[in-house]
């Protein structure tokens, strides 16, 4: 992996001057709590205009909008699995979470994007697992496309930040 491509911070996510950032949404891409909804209050009433015209999003997918009152210039919104144990593929939505999302990032030329880390709030997808599968995923994409150019992992907590931080530099 280039690691010079990837970073790590403990940060509010809506506050990061980066191109993109992405939203830990609901199916509805309405708002909700958390990240979402702190992504959709920092943003301002315009996004959840926009977002209405969306209709929804299904879990492993990805779509975009402008960021409005945000540093960040988009918004893409992801859905990620609820977890209900391990055995109903959610690894694999969660995985696909990152990749459309990097899609999406690509076609709209987004030199860089910050991911929070998606389901593991009231999701409940467990932590550890959750951080090996978002940087295993955004390694693979890193390996093979120019775009985009720096992915950071905004944590919110301390327990976010030290997992990030280690699945990062193990995989140095």
């Amino acid at each position: 992996m280039d690691i010079d491509r990837i970073g790590v911070v403990k940060a509010d996510i809506t506050k990061l001057h980066v191109d993109a950032i992405v939203n830990a949404a609901n199916t509805s891409l309405l708002g909700g709590g958390g990240v979402d909804g702190a992504i959709h209050r920092a943003a301002g009433p315009e996004l959840a205009m926009e977002c209405r015209m969306l209709h929804g999003c299904k879990p492993g997918q990805a779509k975009i909008t402008k960021g409005y009152r945000l540093p960040a210039k988009w918004v893409i919104h992801t859905v990620g699995p609820v977890w209900q144990g391990g055995e109903k593929g959610e690894d694999e939505v969660l995985a696909s979470c990152y990749r459309t999302s990097l899609e999406v990032a690509k076609a709209h030329g987004v030199e860089s994007i910050a991911f929070p880390a998606v389901s593991t709030g009231v999701y409940r997808f467990p932590l550890a697992r959750a951080t090996e599968i978002a940087v295993g995923e955004v390694g693979r994409w890193l390996e093979a496309e120019a775009l985009p150019g720096r992915v950071v992992f905004a944590c919110f907590g301390d327990e976010a930040y030290q997992c990030y931080l280690t699945a990062v530099q193990a995989r140095r």
